[in-house]
């Protein structure tokens, strides 16, 4: 087979998560947004579903005391930290940041005065960038069982 059983456990953890956000936030929402396929942030957590389809499967495979599980789960702890804490964080800033730029802008044109150039308008920064807790926890489970599912399906 080209694909080996973790490769092709992260990958369809990455595909699935990324595709089943589209039904959940329509679910939660009534707005069916097809670019959530490819945006990050949202439940369940992609990067946690792909780490943690991998670990699984490299645990189902080499032994939950192996090497390479151990490292697996070194690698998730990281990945899943960064998901609630650092990106996150940026998200909020991101949110912060672009208020600050529409209320310079509004500034600017209460004041009106001819020298002062209106700044470029610039694109908004993206807000949605890490994860709450449950998504993150979405994505863990989403991660298991993808990964115990295709430890079954593929065929050795």
């Amino acid at each position: 087979m080209f694909l080996s059983c973790p490769i092709l456990a992260a990958l369809l953890g990455m595909l699935i998560a990324q595709f089943v956000k589209i039904p959940i936030h329509f679910i939660s929402t009534r707005e069916l947004k097809w670019n959530l396929m490819f945006s990050t942030g949202g439940m369940p957590s992609s990067h946690t579903s792909t780490i943690i389809s991998l670990t699984t499967a490299i645990g189902l495979i080499s032994g939950f005391k192996s090497n390479e599980f151990a490292i697996c789960v070194v690698v998730s702890a990281i990945v899943m930290h960064d998901a609630t804490g650092v990106r996150r964080h940026a998200g909020y800033h991101a949110e912060i940041l672009n208020t600050l730029l529409v209320d310079f802008n509004s500034l600017i044109e209460t004041l009106k005065n001819p020298k002062i150039k209106k700044p470029e308008s610039r694109e908004k920064l993206k807000e949605l960038l890490g994860h709450q807790p449950i998504e993150v926890f979405g994505g863990a489970i989403t991660g298991i069982i993808i990964g115990v599912v295709t430890y079954f399906l593929y065929p050795f």
